[in-house]
C-alpha cells in the first residue's frame, strides 16, 4: 500500500511537471495532478490493454509504434476525466506522453 501511495504521489509530480513543460498540456494544481496520476493509472489498468490487444495488427505492422498513440489516448482520457487536468490537442498527448514516460522511466530507475 506505502509503495502505491508512493507511486502516485511520483506519477502526480511527474505530471504536474509534463503541464509546465508541454505547451497544450494543462495541470492546474496538486489536486488535479494527483486525481490525474490516479485516472491514468486506473486508464492504464483496465483500457490500454484492451485497447492494445485489439490494436495489435497494426502495433506489429508499425514495430510498436503505435503504442505511442495509445499512450496518447491514455493520456487524452484521464484529461477528460479530471477537473484541472486539460490537453489541447492530439499532438500535445503524443508529445507529452513521451515526455512523461521518459520522465517516469528515470524516476523509476533512480528511486527503486
Amino acid at each position: 500500500m506505502l509503495q502505491f501511495a508512493i507511486q502516485i504521489l511520483i506519477n502526480s509530480v511527474l505530471l504536474f511537471a509534463v503541464g509546465r513543460l508541454v505547451s497544450g498540456i494543462e495541470v492546474r494544481d496538486g489536486k488535479a495532478a494527483i486525481w490525474g496520476a490516479l485516472a491514468l493509472g486506473f486508464a492504464n489498468g483496465l483500457v490500454r490493454p484492451i485497447l492494445t490487444l485489439l490494436t495489435l495488427p497494426i502495433t506489429i505492422l508499425t514495430l510498436g509504434l503505435f503504442m505511442l498513440v495509445i499512450n496518447a489516448l491514455m493520456l487524452m482520457l484521464a484529461a477528460a476525466f479530471v477537473d484541472g487536468f486539460e490537453i489541447d490537442d492530439f499532438g500535445s498527448a503524443v508529445i507529452g506522453s513521451i515526455v512523461f514516460a521518459v520522465m517516469n522511466f528515470l524516476a523509476f530507475r533512480i528511486l527503486f
